[in-house]
């Protein structure tokens, strides 16, 4: 049992203790209900810190900057699983959707750098882990030849959440003159006259995109009870084409109306803990606090920076409207819910995984004490003091 504890249910917070027991939450008692302790062979004392449901992280390209750290210098992919593992656990994340990117990211360098990140994430969550890996495929429609692999990655069984994304000249965050080849050439390493060659090439697998495929591809994550995402969506066009191949999910939507727009279609409508942060987008696009406080986004993910996760959910909470418990389902029961896994994770629920964190707040920042997977205290923090 974890005791003394602020246990943030999806709809109050209540003083009390929580039990689990073979990795299941048993029962939730309220410090005021006049019911009786239950006996625990281990005790928590969570000192009147909170505690909340794991965090669930449904986009994160982390993995990708943990194995290629600088363009074109490549770490061991198990070291890089490992030691990232560490960090989202410190950050309170226990389920993360690892974004890889087919046809941009690490596929620049070949899509077998893909593949092995696939199999060794796969590989490793079956062996040991501290939190649960999953893997969010991120599907470039440019990318002609990675079209067979999305479909053999499907019904291999590898793909938990796919999204299709078109990083291109003129088209959703590259519509600013220059934006695009700025971005190539600090994420690739390569200079103007080596971006001008990509932009020619990808102009050219452009006018091929094979929209048949794109649907039949779409079908069959469907049928294989994958979600679908679409992503940098600016217009009401846009939207009505995610929902007519069955997304459930706009990533990121540029401007506020389009967003509101998803949501009134009822697709789940998801944006970026770092711009939450930072009060605005690195790309001057659509606020995310904006979004959240009218109701138009209800999931927030790390995007590329996992640490910001938790500090989001809590300012949301602290400058706006919305209560700690609404603010902490942006990052944990709405995500659940969107990809398809709210009947065991979540929400702090008697039956779910015990998947949850001990936040204690230090001079108005959310500091992680403890992360507990599946009931297993995985992470554990604590201040020393002096010098």
């Amino acid at each position: 049992m974890i005791e003394n504890a602020a246990i943030v249910l999806k709809d109050r917070v209540v003083q009390g203790d929580l039990y689990w027991r073979d990795g299941r939450i048993e029962r939730i008692v309220a410090a005021d209900s006049g019911e009786q302790e239950m006996d625990a062979d281990v005790r928590y004392d969570a000192r009147g810190g909170y505690v909340i449901p794991g965090l669930i992280d449904i986009h994160c390209d982390a993995i990708e900057k943990e194995v290629e750290p600088r363009p074109r210098t490549l770490l061991p992919m198990d070291f890089a699983i490992r030691e990232l593992e560490k960090k989202l656990a410190s950050f309170g994340i226990t389920t993360m959707y690892h974004s890889l990117s087919l046809g941009v990211g690490l596929s620049l360098g070949g899509d077998h750098l893909l593949t092995e990140l696939v199999d060794r994430i796969r590989t490793y969550r079956a062996k040991r882990a501290m939190i649960r890996h999953r893997i969010h495929l991120r599907y470039e429609i440019s990318h002609l030849p990675g079209l067979p692999l999305a479909k053999r990655l499907i019904e291999d069984g590898a793909i938990d959440y796919m999204s299709f994304m078109n990083h291109s000249p003129g088209y959703g965050q590259y519509k600013a003159p220059g934006s695009f080849e700025a971005y190539v050439m600090k994420n690739q390493g390569v200079n103007r006259e080596e971006v001008q060659a990509i932009i020619d090439k990808l102009r050219i697998r452009l006018e091929s995109v094979d929209r048949a495929g794109l649907d039949d591809l779409a079908a069959l994550a469907t049928a294989s009870g994958i979600p679908l995402a679409s992503h940098d969506d600016d217009s009401r066009d846009l939207i009505e084409e995610a929902e007519r191949i069955g997304m459930s999910v706009s990533e990121f939507p540029l401007n506020l109306p389009t967003a509101e727009y998803a949501r009134e279609r009822g697709l789940r409508v998801c944006v970026g803990a770092p711009n939450v942060l930072r009060g605005k987008s690195h790309d001057n696009n659509m606020r995310a606090m904006d979004a959240i406080v009218t109701g138009a986004a209800d999931i927030v993910c790390s995007d590329y920076l996992p640490q910001a996760l938790l500090a989001a959910v809590f300012k949301i909470a602290d400058e706006s409207a919305l209560s700690l418990p609404e603010a902490v389902n942006l990052a944990t029961l709405h995500p659940a819910q969107a990809l398809g896994v709210s009947e065991r994770l979540g929400s702090l629920e008697s039956g779910k995984s015990a998947d949850f964190i001990v936040v204690e707040m230090l001079d108005g920042y959310p500091h992680v004490r403890q992360t507990f997977t599946a009931g297993t205290n995985v992470y554990k923090a604590a201040f020393y003091k002096g010098k």
